[in-house]
């Protein structure tokens, strides 16, 4: 018996180790700024942008031909956060872009670029923290980035005349920042928010990741990982959920997603339109995988983004 049992407390010790070390090694790779590598996020996104890359790049051309420069802000921890600002003349309108995880401002809009060009938007793209040219060693996920984007809308109301009306938009990390946005008290600047693909939260996000690309249990690798950033990072992986601050929305939310998105499924859309209390609408793009649903119906999105901006008086 005194063998079976010093036996078995030895497996105990040895799967603790097990789950601890590979707790921190997801933590490594995902919560931190240099370990999470955007090739690696691509691969599992899963969408071929191969073939969207010619129009791509002469959008990039003719958008980088356009004036722009640098900007900053400051974060109410401290950290300097960048921006690329495109002026439209003396124009009012602006629309402020959040990009998904591990990208940046530059890379997510490039497409949308010429949707809000056309129409007189001035585009504020937004590094958010701990990328691109922001400082930030934790990524945010959102419940840290919703609070930077309070700065941002401040900087744009300052730069623009307490006369501007913004646009929020937001693709995967950056919908999930958006959304969770809706649930502060907003300047009467703010118009209205759009997400892309936004995800409800870290922790749901990472659970579905692990059970449907890694097969692995999600507990206790998600506990010990949450517990690791709140102490780290100061926000536990579920203290920001999308779908419980869109209850507190009070301005218009247009959801995109796409059917076939495996990364964020769409069922999380679906859960944040049912949660929210503001005036909503909802896209979902057939055949689209992660992010992909501007470029796979560029017509349905573009009508809904018209409709919805027309209906706020955007």
């Amino acid at each position: 018996m005194k063998r079976k049992i010093k036996t078995a407390a030895v497996l105990l010790g040895l799967l603790t180790a097990a789950e601890a070390g590979g707790s921190a090694y997801f933590y490594r790779r995902t919560m931190k700024r240099g370990n999470a590598k955007k090739e690696r996020t691509i691969k599992m996104a899963g969408t071929d942008w191969n073939q969207y890359f010619p129009l791509i790049q002469k959008r990039k051309e003719y958008m980088l031909q356009q004036p722009h420069e640098d900007v900053y802000c400051i974060s109410a921890d401290g950290l300097r956060l960048h921006a690329t600002w495109f002026p439209a003349g003396d124009s009012r309108k602006t629309v402020i872009c959040f990009h998904g995880y591990t990208s940046q401002g530059m890379s997510d809009y490039i497409g949308l670029s010429d949707f809000y060009m056309k129409r007189g938007y001035n585009m504020l793209l937004v590094d958010e923290r701990a990328h691109g040219e922001s400082e930030g060693e934790y990524i945010g996920f959102g419940c840290l980035d919703r609070m930077d984007a309070l700065e941002w809308i401040r900087w744009t109301v300052k730069h623009c005349g307490e006369d501007g009306k913004i646009l929020l938009h937001g693709i995967s990390m950056g919908g999930a920042t958006v959304l969770m946005t809706s649930g502060l008290e907003l300047p009467s600047q703010v118009k209205g928010i759009v997400s892309d693909c936004g995800f409800t939260s870290a922790k749901e996000v990472f659970t579905h990741v692990l059970h449907s690309m890694y097969h692995l249990p999600a507990f206790p690798m998600i506990q010990i990982a949450s517990l690791t950033n709140k102490k780290k990072a100061g926000y536990g992986l579920d203290d920001c959920n999308a779908a419980r601050e869109v209850r507190n929305a009070k301005v218009p939310v247009l959801l995109i997603h796409g059917s076939a998105d495996t990364f964020v499924p769409s069922s999380m859309c679906e859960t944040i339109y049912e949660n929210c209390a503001s005036e909503k609408k909802m896209l979902i793009v057939e055949g689209a995988a992660h992010a992909e649903s501007y470029y796979k119906d560029m017509e349905a999105y573009e009508k809904a983004l018209s409709e919805f901006i027309g209906g706020i008086g955007l």
